[in-house]
């Protein structure tokens, strides 16, 4: 009979998609039209990480 928790294989921790490892979280308010926009993406959290991550360049460049 199959376990039917799962696999070893699920049990391991997802591998970070950037460099940097993301230890930590960050929430903020919005409208419900963009919280559904957002939610509509394909990745959904890699989407906000590109966008503040623009964002943040922009402001860097200005500097």
């Amino acid at each position: 009979m199959p376990n039917p928790r799962g696999t070893p294989e699920n049990l391991k921790p997802s591998q970070p998609k950037g460099e940097e490892p993301m230890t930590t979280s960050i929430s903020f308010r919005c409208t419900e039209l963009m919280k559904e926009a957002v939610k509509a993406q394909d990745d959904p959290a890699q989407f906000c990480r590109d966008a503040i991550q623009e964002k943040l360049d922009k402001q860097k460049q200005l500097e």
